[in-house]
């Protein structure tokens, strides 16, 4: 009986929150779409997909059915999905829109510079602006190189070998995302030998016009151009991030549509990124595809946000990422353990087993030279 009475109670509640929505909502012209199950919505749907790596296809069923403007609800917040590259450029350059900052947010998107807002973004950006110069890049990514490479190639157990091989380098955090991106890199380049063979064909030439005891110099990294078409071509096809959520400020317009004060406005970079109309064959990994980058829509390409919030560390992300496929390709060959393995998105991209690689000896260094490898300056 007290089962009953409370399965009521709560029918109840549903229904009134439903009847005080609709009566609020009533004056705006809302985008089409559904708000699913009071509270709960199309959160479990959503967390469901990223979690199985079917979120692309998640999102596209919901334009499908509704349009690149549609209501929903996420996490208990009614929210507007907008897709597209002028949607992309309507949130990531309007000030009424701003980061949101919840905890569930926060949990599901993870933090970083693309999840800050008002004052402690200003501050953010001006610090690394000013300090992610050439000359102080190529420094720190000597630093960062061998933890990268060991975090990649050795997993968890990262922290021990680096603090065995070489104790005086100094590791700083932060470099998540190129780890992912250099993951994921590694990942394409077993499945791609061509692509693998052209990258290696850039970097011997980068490594055989040095002598033993030269070092990468901020010159060398900007030879790597096919390098860096192959590393753009991984984060399209893996953005390091999946998405992101902004609150209205105030009530705003899109496309005719209202989006009431307080919701929630949602953008997720695989829908350009994976879209045919902006990529062709866009399952494809192909590189080559920014060989001409003015002919990629503006807006469709956000691996590292856009407009005022584009990131401060891209070109440090650059060049970490440049420095460890150098090391990587001239000296290592690799075989993925399992060759079918997926990835889930958590909420970065993670393969679901960690991306275990046999990895073998292309061109043994010596000690001085595996040394002075790992040493790079800005020239």
């Amino acid at each position: 009986m007290a089962l009953i009475v409370l399965v009521a109670a709560l029918l109840a509640l549903f229904v009134h929150l439903i009847i005080k929505n609709h009566r609020f909502y009533c004056i705006y012209n809302l985008p089409p779409g559904d708000f699913g199950i009071p509270v709960v919505g199309q959160t479990f749907s959503l967390l469901h997909s990223l979690r199985s790596n079917t979120d692309d296809q998640w999102f596209r069923t919901r334009i499908k059915k509704y349009g690149p403007v549609s209501k929903m609800s996420v996490l208990g917040s009614p929210t507007v999905l907008l897709a597209g590259p002028a949607a992309n450029h309507f949130i990531f350059t309007n000030e009424s829109l701003v980061l949101t900052q919840t905890r569930a947010l926060r949990s599901l998107l993870g933090r970083s510079i693309l999840t800050l807002n008002g004052d402690e973004l200003k501050q953010v950006r001006s610090a690394l602006q000013g300090y992610l110069r050439p000359e102080m890049v190529l420094p720190m990514a000597r630093r960062l190189t061998l933890a990268v490479i060991c975090s990649v190639v050795f997993g968890q157990e990262a922290a021990t070998i680096v603090e065995t091989l070489a104790a005086d380098f100094q590791l700083l955090g932060a470099h998540g995302t190129t780890s992912a991106l250099i993951t994921f890199m590694i990942r394409h380049l077993a499945n791609e030998p061509d692509v693998l063979t052209k990258i290696t064909e850039e970097q011997d030439e980068i490594a055989d016009n040095k002598g033993t005891a030269d070092v990468l110099t901020w010159e060398d990294v900007s030879r790597m151009k096919y390098t860096w078409k192959a590393a753009m071509e991984t984060l399209r096809t893996v953005p390091p991030v999946f998405g992101s959520f902004r609150t209205a400020a105030k009530d705003i317009k899109y496309q005719g549509y209202d989006i009431p004060k307080g919701w929630k406005v949602f953008a997720a970079q695989s829908i350009t990124h994976l879209d045919s109309r902006f990529f062709n064959d866009p399952t494809k990994f192909d590189p080559a595809r920014f060989d001409n980058r003015s002919s990629i829509p503006p807006y469709s390409f956000l691996p590292f946000g856009g407009g005022p919030r584009m990131c401060p560390g891209t070109e440090f992300s650059r060049v970490e990422t440049m420095v460890a496929m150098h090391y990587l390709v001239t000296q290592f060959r690799w075989k993925l353990c399992f060759k079918e393995e997926t990835y889930k998105k958590d909420p970065k991209p993670t393969p679901v087993f960690g991306l275990p690689v046999e990895l073998e000896w292309r061109r043994p260094p010596s000690t001085a030279d595996a040394w002075n490898a790992l040493y790079i300056h800005s020239g």
